[in-house]
């Protein structure tokens, strides 16, 4: 499937363009009906994974986005700490 179809499968999760417009809180319907177009913007996809409960996956909507990178979780620092410059070549 194709991120539009991916989109599209969405929209009918949501029963409908305008109840899905509203759900990932778009601009508008017209902006929806460009991301068929011209491809989701990436801040959405987010959105609309969780209001398909996760049938319409980010990687389904702009398979270019590292997904995989954002869902893994950071580990090895401490709250509040900042990693230090050039540290991961010491």
């Amino acid at each position: 499937m194709s991120p539009k179809d991916h989109l599209n499968r969405a929209i009918k999760l949501c029963d409908g363009l305008d109840r899905f417009a509203q759900l990932v809180a778009a601009p508008s319907v017209h902006a929806v009906k460009a991301w068929r177009l011209s491809g989701v913007p990436p801040a959405y996809c987010p959105r609309i994974e969780r209001v398909t409960d996760g049938a319409v996956r980010c990687e389904d909507l702009c398979p270019d986005v590292e997904w995989e990178v954002l869902r893994q979780p950071v580990t090895g620092l401490m709250q509040g700490s900042a990693p230090t410059p050039g540290a991961a070549h010491a």
